[in-house]
């Protein structure tokens, strides 16, 4: 039977890093992430796990211990956030491009500057095109789902690459939930033992990792990371659909919420779906209108496709970003959402808002006001500001507030 239990995000993951037992663990400290690996060391302290924790002197440390431990053939994990991603950056190429199962427990924070502690995307999106899976949580029970889920997909055959497992620095990381854990042997089971096939330690197989590329061998490598990324996609559904059997929890690329009829939708990733649910119920149950939600889930591999389906019939959509990308016309998320649509010619009408950057709330009032907005849009074809940021405080700066 499943074990009922009250956890916070980062206690959340640092469970499923027990069940899980990785071999090795290199880390560095850094808010929002600290406690995963406090939590980790305590576990292996009290003999109830036998992972080898390597102290190391910063996160790109860290991630360069990850990357020598997995080529070794050890199953691997750490943990970070916000600068110390960006820390890591170099490494994060590496990792991917050396083929590597690691796997990141990403707690969501703001860039700096300014220096700011907060939620925000810009860390996890600005590693977007670092040849990384993402995977992102609406809340702990998510993020410990996305967990146990991880290592089956990074260490599929066919896959073979390094997965993110991100969740929102505070709001999940620190704020406790009730979720249901698996039991810890079927989480093993379900896992799995890691059996490389190739590996730096294998005396049978000498090999190099990592070597010098010249022009006649690197495009054909990055190409081998595309494939694999596309193969990626049809693993996370396997993997997926094996936990729904075990558990009973259903996830896939994304989740559809009262999608079935709606006419408006917004397109989110993250804690703040959560509140955009409540405002969808409200805005239904009050004035009837056909409105809906698109949560993403796996932003790396991007479900171009599967996205467009589900959205080319609406009257209008809305993309929330919850990091700045600098462009003319959208964040990061837009620009994918907008891509998608235009691949699947679809005409809705699409509008790309910032919101939540270093922690600023959004509140069910703001996802009513985008619904109305988007009525407007899809009354007048008429986009007003396709870069307005919500709930910016008029006249700080130059900018449109929603």
């Amino acid at each position: 039977m499943a074990i009922r239990e009250r956890l916070s995000g980062n206690e959340a993951v640092a469970y499923a890093i027990k069940q899980i037992n990785p071999d090795v663990m290199p880390a560095f400290p850094i808010t929002p992430s600290t406690e995963i690996p406090q939590y980790v060391a305590n576990y292996i302290a009290n003999g109830e796990i036998d992972t080898e924790f390597i102290h190391v002197e910063s996160e790109h440390s860290a991630m360069s211990a990850a990357i020598g431990a997995c080529a070794a053939g050890a199953r691997t994990v750490t943990a970070t956030s916000s600068c110390g991603m960006a820390l890591m950056w170099e490494e994060l190429y590496v990792a991917a491009s050396d083929r590597l199962p690691v796997v990141l427990a990403l707690v969501n924070r703001a860039l700096t500057g300014p220096i700011n502690i907060n939620a925000d995307h810009s860390d996890s999106m600005g590693a977007r095109d670092a040849g990384w899976i993402q995977i992102y949580a609406e809340s702990n029970q998510e993020v410990y789902d996305n967990f146990l889920q991880a290592y089956p997909i990074a260490e599929h055959k066919d896959v073979h690459l390094p997965v993110m497992i991100c969740q929102d620095g505070f709001i999940t990381s620190h704020g406790v939930e009730n979720i249901m854990l698996v039991e810890d042997d079927k989480a093993k089971a379900f896992v799995g033992e890691y059996c490389p096939e190739h590996y730096l330690l294998n005396a049978k197989e000498p090999m190099a990792v990592g070597p010098y590329a010249v022009s006649n061998y690197y495009m054909e490598t990055k190409r081998a990371q595309r494939q694999a990324m596309l193969n990626a996609k049809r693993v996370i559904l396997d993997v997926a659909k094996k936990y729904e059997e075990m558990t009973g929890r259903k996830y896939g690329f994304f989740e559809e919420y009262r999608m079935e009829d709606a006419e408006y939708a917004v397109v989110i990733i993250g804690s703040a779906a959560g509140t955009c649910k409540a405002a969808v119920d409200h805005i239904r149950e009050t004035t009837g209108k056909k409105v809906g939600l698109v949560k993403i889930r796996v932003f790396r591999p991007f479900p171009e496709e599967e996205l467009a389906k589900v959205l080319k019939n609406l009257k209008a959509a809305a993309v929330l970003d919850r990091s700045e990308m600098f462009s003319a016309t959208s964040g990061p998320l837009g620009a994918e959402v907008r891509a998608a649509l235009y691949s699947a010619k679809a005409e809705i009408e699409l509008v790309n808002y910032f919101y939540g950057l270093g922690g600023r709330d959004i509140t069910v009032g703001d996802f009513e006001k985008i619904f109305d907005n988007l009525e407007e849009i899809a009354q007048t074809h008429e986009i007003r500001d396709m870069y307005a940021y919500i709930g910016l405080r008029e006249g700080d700066c130059h900018g449109n507030s929603l």
